[in-house]
C-alpha cells in the first residue's frame, strides 16, 4: 500500500512540476494573447480546421468560389472588371499566367490568370501601419481552370490580416473590411455572372 501511495505522490509531484513549468514557459505569451483581436481565436481555429481537413495550408488562406457552369472566361472577366469599377477598386494589372506557362514550356496548361486590384489611399494607410501589409498588395483575384475544366475564382482571405493580430485602429479596420468585402463581392458576382 505504501508503494502505491508513494507512486501516486510521485505522479502528483510530476504533474504539478509539469504545470508549473508550462506556466513558466507560456506565461509571457498569455498576456500577449490577451492583447489580440477578440476574433483571433476563431480565425486561427477555422484555418486549423481547414488545414486538418485538406492537408493544404494554402487552402486555409484563401476565399474561393466555383464559377457557375456555362459562364465563359470572357463573361467572368467582364463581371470582374465591372464590379471592381463599380466599387471604385482600381484594376492595376492582369497577369496571364496560363499563357506564360504555355509559351515558356510549349506544353498545354489550363487557364490561369491573376487580376490585380488596389485602392492606393487604403494601401498607403495599411503600409504606414505595418510595412508587412505590403505583401498583401496589390489585392489579387485568380481565375483558374481545374483539371475537370471547372473555373474557380479565389483571393487571399483577409481575415487573418484584419482579426489575426492586435485590433487595427478603427479607421484602418473599416477600410480593411471594405477591401475584404469588395474582393468577396467581386468574386461572388463574377462566379454567378451577376452584372
Amino acid at each position: 500500500m505504501r508503494v502505491i501511495r508513494n507512486v501516486l505522490a510521485l505522479f502528483g509531484f510530476l504533474a504539478l512540476a509539469g504545470v508549473a513549468y508550462a506556466i513558466f514557459v507560456f506565461e509571457p505569451y498569455v498576456g500577449q494573447a490577451r492583447s489580440l483581436d477578440s476574433q483571433a481565436p476563431t480565425v486561427y481555429a477555422q484555418m486549423a480546421r481547414t488545414v486538418l481537413e485538406t492537408g493544404d495550408a494554402a487552402e486555409a488562406m484563401v476565399y474561393k468560389r466555383r464559377v457557375e457552369a456555362g459562364l465563359s472566361i470572357e463573361e467572368v472577366e467582364d463581371v470582374l472588371r465591372l464590379v471592381a469599377n463599380e466599387l471604385n477598386v482600381r484594376n492595376v494589372g492582369e497577369l496571364p499566367m496560363g499563357e506564360e506557362v504555355r509559351s515558356v514550356t510549349g506544353e498545354d496548361f489550363p487557364f490561369l490568370k491573376i487580376y490585380m486590384f488596389c485602392d492606393v489611399a487604403i494601401a498607403a494607410q495599411m503600409v504606414s501601419y505595418s510595412p508587412a501589409m505590403a505583401a498583401y498588395m496589390p489585392c489579387r483575384i485568380v481565375l483558374q481552370e481545374d483539371a475537370e475544366g471547372n473555373l474557380w475564382l479565389m483571393t487571399l482571405d483577409l481575415e487573418p490580416m484584419i482579426h489575426g493580430g492586435r485590433p487595427l485602429p478603427d479607421e484602418l479596420h473599416e477600410q480593411a473590411v471594405f477591401v475584404k468585402e469588395a474582393l468577396e463581392e467581386i468574386i461572388d458576382r463574377a462566379a454567378e455572372g451577376a452584372f
